[in-house]
């Protein structure tokens, strides 16, 4: 039987290790974690630029993706700009000022998927891929068997 304990511990530990590489972009450039989760967020999805869409799809906080999108402006790294469709609906677009910043965070992330993949034959990473679009699945089956037992 699998054991739960060692399948949550790895996984808070890769997070763990992800933020402490994080953080010393976060220290070189004087920002909060969420500053640079809202600045890697916009830079990887640029077709999901509404503080909405970091809140769902990144689960922080409605108050904390405020706080951070505002201390960006200040700090000249992002802009709002209204929807011409929707003027309800405001997007993010990061400045050049944040450039440098999304250099530095696919820097680390590459850094990051370097460690976790360390080892692994191109074999055992397609793999992996599958196995992973599998479970990934198999939770998306999930919640839609949960919604129609619902409706």
């Amino acid at each position: 039987m699998y054991n739960f304990t060692e399948f949550w511990m790895g996984i808070q530990r890769m997070v763990r290790l992800y933020e402490k590489m994080m953080r010393e972009v976060c220290d070189g450039y004087r920002l909060s974690m969420v500053e640079v989760d809202i600045i890697a967020f916009l830079k990887n999805n640029p077709q999901k630029d509404t503080a909405a869409d970091i809140v769902e799809l990144r689960m922080l906080s409605k108050a904390a993706v405020s706080k951070g999108a505002d201390a960006l402006i200040q700090k000249g790294m992002l802009e709002r700009e209204a929807d011409p469709t929707d003027r309800r609906k405001i997007h993010l677009k990061l400045t050049k000022e944040a450039f440098p910043v999304t250099r530095e965070i696919q820097k680390t992330q590459e850094a990051f998927l370097g460690l976790l993949y360390g080892g692994f034959s191109e074999e055992e990473y397609e793999m992996y891929l599958r196995m992973r679009e599998r479970m990934l699945e198999n939770v998306s089956n999930k919640k839609g068997e949960r919604r129609k037992k619902h409706e």
